[in-house]
Parts: structure tokens; C-alpha cells; sequence
């Protein structure tokens, strides 16, 4: 028996990195998962197939996080196939980091929307079969740069920042209907984006994190199946930093 067994979930941004291990983790735990991705269809094929094959049920579908129109199609989509969403996880987002002397406004506007107004967009379509059923999960994948900051990444920053004040917000306003909602800030993880660092720099950034080293990606996941599952039921409004002490 999984711990999510008979549940229905969905993942933006789960085609790859933190995205690609919340979808393997919830899968294995007995959820029922949908995952969206933006535009690389065959990686996504490649998880549907590798999960179905271990008797996973798996469902990708290509959606553009920032579009209110296509977040509520695959809610739709969702609710369809599936009759009930229980757990959201809105994972999507992108980077586009630069000193703020040299930031265009398209930087920031790209940056914001993919990562902030995705979450309205999928919040807002997933709450009404929510709070139909009276329960739901939803985990919001922020980032330790929300709480801290980190120079070269005002927009980055100030998306997952606004993540967080936008977690607390809905958590206060969905709690009498038995929904909680937490939000999740990885450190540095090993995944494509930290996979560009030369030996030097990764030797730098680890310096500064009290466990000496990066997170894996499951390392995430595991902390949003928690949350996601019956033994996180009086946890909302929280922001968990998984971060090797970074923080702190």
C-alpha cells in the first residue's frame, strides 16, 4: 500500500529536474499523476512509458503555465479523466539571471509570469474541484532565494518571494474548506540548471552549505510527498526550506 494510494495529482513542470522526481515520487507512492511540460514532449513520453511500464498511471500533458486559458483546459482535462484532484504542485518555473544594471523589462516580465502568475493560474483552476471535495494538498516549489535573496537574481527572487506571500495568503483563505497549502525551498540541487558550474565554482557554492553538498532532486521530492500526504494533514501556510542548512 502507498501512502497516496487512490489519490489524483498535478505537476506543472514535470517533464525534468525537481519537476520530473515530484512526478516519480508521487507516482510510486500510489498517486494518480498528471504532469504538465512545456516543450520537450519526448522526454515527457519517455516518463509516461517508464512509469506505465512499473504499473504507474501517468498522464502528460503540453500546457503553457503562464496561460490562464490552458491552465484551466488541463484542469478540465484532469477533472475528466481522473473525477478529482487532490494534490497540486506547482513546480514550472525558468531563470533568467542577470545584475539588475543590465535586466530588460522582458527578463522580468518573462520570469515573473513563468513563475509567479503560473501559480495563480493553476491555484486558482484547481481550488474549485477542491473546495467541492472539501480536502486538497497544494505545494508550491519556491526557493531559498525567496527567502534570501541572491544578487543577479532580482526576478528570480522576487517570483519566488512572491510564491511565498502568496502561499501564506491562500492557506489563510482555503483552511476552513480542508485545504492546506505549503510551499517547498530547494537549495541548490543537481539538476540541468546547476549542471553548467565548473569544479571550482560547485567547490565555492558547497563551501557555504553546512552539509557540504547539493541536493539530489529526490531529496525535493520526498519532501513534497510528505506534504502531500495524510501525515502532513495539520501542516499549512509553512514554508520549508530543504536547503543542507543553507539558510539558516
Amino acid at each position: 500500500m502507498g501512502m497516496l494510494d487512490n489519490s489524483v495529482a498535478l505537476v506543472t513542470g514535470g517533464g525534468r529536474g525537481i519537476g520530473k522526481a515530484i512526478v516519480v515520487a508521487l507516482a510510486e507512492a500510489g498517486a494518480k499523476v498528471a504532469f504538465t511540460y512545456k516543450s520537450s514532449a519526448a522526454a515527457a513520453d519517455e516518463l509516461v512509458k517508464e512509469l506505465s511500464a512499473n504499473g504507474r498511471t501517468v498522464r502528460a500533458f503540453q500546457s503553457d503555465a503562464v496561460s490562464n486559458v490552458s491552465a484551466g483546459e488541463v484542469v478540465d482535462a484532469v477533472m475528466k479523466e481522473f473525477g478529482k484532484i487532490d494534490i497540486l504542485v506547482n513546480n514550472a518555473g525558468i531563470t533568467k539571471d542577470g545584475l539588475l544594471m543590465r535586466m530588460s523589462e522582458e527578463d522580468w516580465d518573462v520570469v515573473l509570469s513563468n513563475n509567479l502568475k503560473s501559480v495563480f493560474n493553476f491555484t486558482k483552476a484547481a481550488i474549485r474541484p477542491m473546495m467541492s471535495q472539501r480536502s486538497g494538498k497544494i505545494i508550491n516549489i519556491t526557493s531559498v532565494v525567496g527567502v534570501s535573496g541572491n544578487a543577479g537574481q532580482a526576478n528570480y527572487a522576487a517570483s519566488k518571494a512572491g510564491i511565498i506571500g502568496f502561499t501564506k495568503s491562500v492557506a489563510k483563505e482555503l483552511g476552513s474548506r480542508n485545504i492546506a497549502v505549503n510551499a517547498v525551498a530547494p537549495g541548490y540541487v543537481e539538476t540541468d540548471m546547476t549542471g553548467k558550474l565548473t569544479a571550482d565554482q560547485k567547490k565555492a557554492l558547497t563551501d557555504f552549505i553546512p552539509l557540504k553538498r547539493t541536493a539530489q532532486a529526490h531529496e525535493i521530492a520526498s519532501v513534497v510527498k510528505f506534504l502531500a500526504s495524510p501525515d502532513a494533514n495539520y501542516i499549512t501556510g509553512q514554508v520549508l526550506c530543504v536547503d543542507g542548512g543553507l539558510t539558516m
